[in-house]
C-alpha cells in the first residue's frame, strides 16, 4: 500500500502593486519573477468628474480586493504605488495633471492606512513603467532606459547606468512635458508644444477633429487610420513627428540605448514607431542620438502593475 504526502503549499513573495492615472485605479498582486498572480487584478474609474473621495474610495477598493485575494502562506513584502505626475516623493504627495481635484494629494498616507503594517513605496508612474521593462519586458540587458507611456497622457522615467533616476522631488523623465519644435499646442502644464498636448490619444483625435474628421475615440482613430482615411493618417504621423523629437532630445541629453513604448495609443498602428524613428534619424550628425532603438512595449497593459511591483521587489534599484 502507498500512501501520498500532502503537498506543501510554496510560499510565495509577493508585491501589492497599484497604478492610478487618469482614467482608473488599478491593485495587484505580483510575485518575484514579475508575474500578476491570477485572480488579484481588480480595477475601478478615475476619470476628471470624479470627486476627491471617489477618488480615493477607487484606491482603497482596488487595495482591499487585491490583499482579500491573497492565498495563505505567501508573504506580502511591501506596497509598490504608481502615480500619474507630478508627484512629490519626499512627502508622499501628488498633484497628477488630469486629475484636477487632487493637488498636493497625500496618496502615499492613504495607502497607508489601508493597508497597514506593510512599507510603501511611491514613485511617478514613467518610473515604474521604466522599471518593468527593465525587468521582465522590452528592456531586459540595457542599462541607459527609457520607458515611456503613450495613452491618455504622455509619461516616461529614466534608468541610467543600471540605476532609476527619479530626481529629488520624484518626477524626473517626465518626457510629457518636454517641448518640441514646430508645434503650438498649448498644454495643462502652461507650456506651448509639449508633447502630451500634441501626441496623446485625445490630444491626437482632438486635432484630427479640428481638421474635419468626425471620429471620437483613439480606437476610432485607429479604425481610420487602417481604412486609409488621410485626416487620420497626418494625426498619427503628426504625433508619431512629436515623440520622435522628444526621444531624439532625450537621447542627446541623456545618451539612451532603448525607449520602450506602452500604453493604449501607442497601440493605434504599428506605423507610429516608423513615424517615431523617421524623427530621430533626421539627426544625422550625431550617431550617439539616432543609435537610440524605439521599441513597443512587450509588457501590454499589465506594465505598469508589474512596474509597481518592482519599487518592491527591485528596491535596489532605487535612488
Amino acid at each position: 500500500m502507498t500512501t501520498t504526502s500532502p503537498e506543501v503549499p510554496t510560499t510565495q513573495n509577493l508585491a501589492l502593486a497599484i497604478d492610478i492615472g487618469g482614467t482608473k485605479a488599478e491593485a495587484a498582486l505580483v510575485d518575484s519573477n514579475g508575474t500578476v498572480v491570477s485572480g488579484s487584478r481588480f480595477r475601478r474609474p478615475t476619470g476628471p468628474l470624479a470627486s476627491s473621495d471617489d477618488l480615493a474610495e477607487a484606491v482603497r477598493s482596488v487595495l482591499g480586493d487585491a490583499v482579500a485575494s491573497r492565498t495563505p502562506g505567501s508573504t506580502l513584502l511591501g506596497v509598490g504605488v504608481g502615480s500619474a505626475g507630478p508627484i512629490t516623493v519626499a512627502d508622499g504627495l501628488v498633484s497628477p495633471l488630469n486629475l484636477a481635484v487632487w493637488r498636493d494629494y497625500p496618496l502615499r498616507q492613504l495607502v497607508i492606512d489601508a493597508v497597514p503594517d506593510v512599507p510603501v513605496t511611491m514613485r511617478m508612474d514613467g518610473e515604474c513603467i521604466t522599471l518593468a521593462e527593465h525587468w521582465v519586458g522590452a528592456a531586459v540587458g540595457y542599462d541607459n532606459v527609457m520607458g515611456m507611456i503613450v495613452s491618455t497622457g504622455i509619461g516616461g522615467g529614466l534608468i541610467l547606468e543600471g540605476a532609476a533616476v527619479a530626481g529629488p522631488t520624484g518626477n524626473a523623465g517626465h518626457i510629457g512635458h518636454v517641448e518640441v519644435g514646430g508645434f503650438d499646442d498649448p498644454c495643462l502644464c502652461g507650456g506651448i508644444g509639449c508633447v502630451e498636448a500634441i501626441a496623446s490619444g485625445p490630444k491626437t483625435v482632438a486635432w484630427a477633429n479640428r481638421q474635419g474628421w468626425v471620429g471620437a475615440t483613439g480606437e476610432d482613430l485607429a479604425a481610420a487610420y487602417a481604412a486609409g482615411d488621410a485626416t487620420a493618417i497626418a494625426a498619427v504621423e503628426r504625433s508619431g513627428r512629436a515623440i520622435g523629437q522628444a526621444i531624439a532630445s532625450a537621447t542627446a541629453l541623456a545618451d539612451l540605448e532603448i525607449v520602450a513604448i506602452g500604453g493604449g495609443f501607442s497601440r493605434v498602428t504599428p506605423d507610429l514607431f516608423r513615424f517615431i524613428r523617421e524623427a530621430i534619424a533626421k539627426r544625422v550628425a550625431f550617431g550617439f542620438v539616432t543609435k537610440v532603438k524605439v521599441v513597443p512595449s512587450s509588457l501590454s497593459d499589465a506594465g505598469p502593475l508589474i512596474g509597481s511591483a518592482a519599487l518592491v521587489h527591485r528596491a535596489d534599484m532605487l535612488h
